[in-house]
């Protein structure tokens, strides 16, 4: 997979909005964010998430641009084909990212939730997304509802579970629920592929551990280095690629198909771990 986008579209200059991130970019600065994916995909990434991560209805509503929910979410995916098609990769993967995160903490009812993420899907459906991944799933509640509906569209949904240790050294859901509960309810409804995403390297392998224990399906990671104050992330001590190939070696053996990078992770550490670990020579660019 790919690494941050939004991280790296905000390293380059994209202007925040107030309350949805870099959700703006797509419109503010398409090429900034078409050079990112395609940066990517250069460096050997074989799937790209659009930057449609902050453009939840209700964190657009908080941002004051609900206005622009369907043009952002369409536009993010087409974005991340227009750099598939610039890059001459046509066996690439384009996702569409989907979130329920809010900037603000004003969740919106799970009635509301269900209508606004099934209508972002059909957006991205419509837009030309292959697949769906749900980011930065951090409750049991939100994250059936935003699945259920997810999977209305008729894509493939890919799981992302965000996790942490808590206060006696447990892995959790970010927000404190149990893990094994939320794999659990997870699992059956049988979506393609769980990840271990947005979660900080070293609480990696302790999730996969009860991930593998619950599901015996496809298993992914989209590990995150550094940490966010207020509405910036700050890129000190961001792991190195090299650490982070090392820690990509330990996942491959826990039976990780699948693996990117989340915020702070960029182009170099995806590259590396195409070179050194999951290798290209099965992939041909066109003439």
């Amino acid at each position: 997979m790919d690494g941050a986008t939004g991280t790296e579209i905000e390293r380059r200059g994209v202007a925040q909005l107030v309350n949805a991130w870099n959700g703006g970019g797509a419109m503010s600065d398409p090429g900034i964010v078409i050079a990112v994916h395609e940066e990517y995909i250069l460096k050997g990434a074989e799937i790209i998430i659009s930057n449609t991560f902050a453009n939840a209805k209700h964190a657009l509503r908080d941002a004051g641009r609900e206005f622009d929910f369907e043009q952002l979410n369409y536009k993010g995916v087409q974005l991340a084909i227009e750099a598939r098609k610039k890059s001459g990769f046509a066996d690439v993967v384009v996702a569409g990212g989907v979130s329920y995160w809010t900037f603000t903490g004003k969740k919106p009812s799970l009635s509301e939730l269900s209508d606004s993420v099934t209508i972002q899907c059909e957006i991205m459906r419509e837009a030309g997304a292959d697949f769906l991944m749900l980011e930065m799933m951090v409750d049991i509640d939100q994250m059936l509802v935003t699945l259920d509906a997810a999977t209305k569209s008729k894509l493939p949904v890919w799981v992302g579970l965000t996790c942490r240790s808590n206060t006696n050294g447990k892995i959790c859901l970010r927000d404190g629920a149990s893990l094994e509960t939320a794999v659990e309810l997870v699992a059956a409804r049988s979506p393609h592929v769980i990840n271990i995403m947005h979660t900080d390297v070293y609480d990696v392998l302790p999730a996969l551990d009860v991930l593998k224990s619950l599901w015996g399906g496809p298993i992914g990671v989209y590990a995150h280095s550094g940490k966010m104050i207020g509405t910036k992330w700050t890129f000190d001590n961001v792991i190195s690629p090299e650490t982070y190939r090392d820690f990509a070696e330990k996942w491959i053996g826990c039976g990780v198909k699948f693996i990117g990078g989340c915020c702070g992770i960029n182009a170099n550490h995806i590259g590396l771990l195409s070179e050194t670990i999951i290798h290209r020579a099965h992939r041909n660019k066109p003439n």
